[in-house]
Order: C-alpha cells, then sequence, then structure tokens
C-alpha cells in the first residue's frame, strides 16, 4: 500500500507558476494536486489527452472552449483532450482541486 499526503509529494514546477505537488504518475494515469491562491489563474493551454478537474476546496472559474462556469467542492469537470481550457481563482479563499490526466499524456501541453 502507497499513502501519499499532498503537503508532502514532490513539488512541481510548472509554467503557471502555481503551487502543484505530483500524487501519483505511472505510464497509465497522472494525479496532480493544484492549489490557485486568491487571483491567481493558469495560463490558457491544451493537453493531448482528456482530463478532469475534481474541486477539493473552494470556487474557482473553469474555462473549456468558449465556456466558463463557477466551479465549488465536490465538483467533477471533464475536459476533453485538444481543447483549450484553464482555471482561476477570483475568489478571496483558496481553491485547490485534483488534476486527472488518462491516459498519462506522452506529447507536450500546448501553451496559448
Amino acid at each position: 500500500m502507497i499513502i501519499t499526503n499532498y503537503k508532502d509529494a514532490e513539488k512541481k514546477d510548472n509554467p503557471h507558476g502555481v503551487t502543484v505537488h505530483k500524487l501519483y504518475d505511472t505510464e497509465h494515469a497522472q494525479v496532480m494536486h493544484m492549489q490557485l491562491q486568491p487571483g491567481d489563474a493558469l495560463k490558457k493551454h491544451s493537453t493531448p489527452v482528456d482530463v478532469f478537474f475534481y474541486v477539493l476546496e473552494g470556487e474557482g472559474i473553469v474555462e473549456i472552449g468558449d465556456e466558463q462556469q463557477t466551479i465549488t467542492k465536490d465538483m467533477l469537470v471533464e475536459s476533453p483532450a485538444k481543447i483549450p481550457h484553464r482555471l482561476m481563482n477570483e475568489s478571496d479563499s483558496l481553491f485547490r482541486f485534483l488534476v486527472v490526466k488518462v491516459p498519462r499524456q506522452t506529447e507536450q501541453t500546448k501553451m496559448m
């Protein structure tokens, strides 16, 4: 059995300049824990594989293609491969979520 606390997980450098911890990374799937402080936002980008986001804490805005929606704790959002997307924290509190990529991507993410 392997148990990982996100606070102890490896921090990942990323082009967004936000806090990311690698929770799970195998040849089949990848799970990252991300947190956005108030005012933080991911840069718009697209991934070569399907992604889903699961909100752990707080409130944020997800933008996928031309759609925007406010999301809150316990919501899951599907983001199809190759569609530009980003998440933003326009609230006054911490926004934490998981990013799950299945299958694990082998091509580079494209920044917009």
